[in-house]
């Protein structure tokens, strides 16, 4: 594993996951949150937290960047990158997005909403992961066997 590399894709995935999070949460799905003004933090009062998020999901997405590239088998980048935020995306969807939905007072429609959202902003981290962690030669020719 190379961990410079694994920083600079955390950091590549950060942005992609920052960008996707204003525009699907902080705008499209606002108004479904301030439904539930019990559960959900206002835009204003939820700035005051934005550093705690930022470092959250960096520190999340060194994690995934190295399990990328502990499973990386080699091929396109876009393709195993792909492949690898759905499965976190399906994980993180039937874990978290079932927990909320089951411990929050909030709808099946927002559940639904955030279960989607979930798995597109993974796949798209995912890609970002591969397309900017490019694993070695040696490992490539190792995990295709050559």
């Amino acid at each position: 594993m190379n961990y410079a590399r694994i920083v600079l894709a955390a950091v590549a995935a950060t942005v992609v996951d920052a960008v996707y999070g204003f525009a699907v949460y902080g705008v499209l799905l606002t108004s479904e949150f301030a439904r539930y003004p019990g559960v959900y933090r206002p835009n204003d009062v939820g700035m005051t937290y934005l550093p705690i998020m930022f470092v959250g999901v960096f520190i999340g997405m060194l994690v995934a960047a190295a399990i990328y590239a502990k499973g990386y088998e080699g091929g396109n980048a876009v393709a195993e990158g792909a492949r690898f935020g759905v499965l976190l995306g399906v994980f993180l969807a039937a874990v978290f997005v079932g927990v909320n939905y089951a411990t929050l007072n909030i709808g099946r429609k927002i559940s639904l909403e955030l279960a989607l959202a979930g798995l597109v902003e993974w796949t798209l981290a995912g890609i970002a992961i591969a397309l900017v962690y490019k694993p070695s030669a040696t490992a490539s020719r190792r995990a295709t066997g050559v």
